[in-house]
């Protein structure tokens, strides 16, 4: 079998989809053709087997580990991607006579507002245009209405580089979006009533969406909603009232057995801050010829976002960074400039030669 050794592979700095685990990227070549010795590959099995019947049983098992989930949340594979979420949500927990408290840190919250503003009332309790995005919110800058079905917010804003350092305080069920930085962390449970995230940054795949709701939340869904976008009708046949993304679900299990084979998620989160440390260090030393686009308060380790003295520069480093195997740095068009994303599989190495080459790049121009 024809496959590229480590130094071989580029430093992906895409924003999603991103970088996989190595060892998990090999083990699915071997899977694709043939898993567990069956004769045949994940994607030719039946949903129904006993195959992939284990696949899903692990794949939940080591989330509800890797996460330290507790037994009243239900793990759910859903297709669509995070966006599909956007609707779903305010369909099944939106209800009449109450309005949904959403906090506007970015495109996709602001997606997220448009699509739920179809389906009901929406009270913006943040808006985050009116500083172009450079934070997220500490509580005193939120406006919360009383009696909302839920707060919506997202942990970590991919194109502006933002993410919160701490859970917004409300007295009405919080859903998070955590589609960038799930699982880099710890996470506190008590903290949440539903979190979702697509699978293309940090879990596997696009095309899949992991959702980890409290089962208590599931009894609030409507028989009227039609089977696939209600959750609780999802929940009751586990992840499989229609076929499911039978692969992703395979490599988003892969990636949580390697997420325990790492340490879990104190390595993990360990990791991360070593590794975006790294960069804003010589970002900040550099102050003249670099500027980073987050508030230092509410930077993100996944997504730095940042720019230097000109778009010229902007786009010569990105030119040069690909001439020495680094891809993927071009910023979102929204917002322009340089975008390194680190999600948990992208290497400490990978950091380190980053941080080097900005240093050189600065000095030279």
């Amino acid at each position: 079998m024809n496959t590229c050794s480590a130094t071989d592979r580029i430093l992906n700095f895409s924003a999603g989809p991103a970088t996989l685990p190595e060892s998990v990227l090999r083990q699915a070549q071997v899977d694709l053709f043939n898993i567990d010795g069956s004769g045949i590959g994940i994607c030719e099995h039946s949903h129904r087997g006993p195959v992939f019947g284990r696949v899903l049983e692990e794949a939940v098992a080591n989330c509800r580990e890797v996460g330290q989930i507790p037994d009243d949340f239900e793990i759910l594979f859903l297709q669509g991607g995070a966006s599909m979420q956007f609707t779903m949500i305010p369909m099944n927990f939106m209800f009449e006579g109450q309005v949904a408290n959403y906090l506007d840190t970015g495109v996709w919250t602001n997606k997220s507002i448009i699509e739920a503003k179809k389906i009901g009332p929406v009270h913006l309790a943040y808006d985050g245009s009116q500083t172009n995005y450079d934070h997220c919110p500490v509580d005193s800058e939120i406006d919360l209405a009383s009696d909302a079905s839920y707060m919506h917010f997202c942990s970590n804003n991919t194109i502006y580089g933002t993410r919160f350092k701490s859970v917004p305080k409300t007295d009405s069920p919080v859903i998070c979006d955590m589609s960038s930085d799930m699982f880099s962390k710890p996470i506190d449970w008590d903290l949440y009533d539903m979190i979702y995230a697509g699978a293309q940054k940090n879990l596997g795949p696009s095309g899949v969406v992991l959702v980890v709701v409290r089962k208590s939340m599931l009894e609030k869904c409507s028989d009227n909603l039609p089977s696939l976008l209600n959750y609780n009708a999802v929940a009751k046949k586990g992840s499989m009232l229609n076929t499911p993304p039978t692969f992703g679900i395979y490599l988003m299990g892969e990636v949580f057995k390697w997420i325990l084979s790492e340490g879990g998620l104190l390595e993990i989160d360990k990791r991360n801050s070593h590794k975006a440390g790294l960069i804003y260090n010589v970002l900040d030393s550099c102050p003249d010829f670099y500027t980073v686009f987050a508030q230092e308060e509410s930077r993100s380790l996944m997504n730095i976002s940042f720019k230097t003295i000109s778009p010229e520069l902007d786009a010569k480093l990105i030119t040069e960074a690909g001439t020495v195997g680094m891809s993927g740095l071009k910023g979102h068009r929204d917002l322009g400039g340089i975008r390194a994303s680190i999600y948990n599989a992208f290497p400490v190495d990978g950091c380190v030669r980053f941080a080097e080459f900005l240093q050189t790049f600065a000095a030279n121009n």
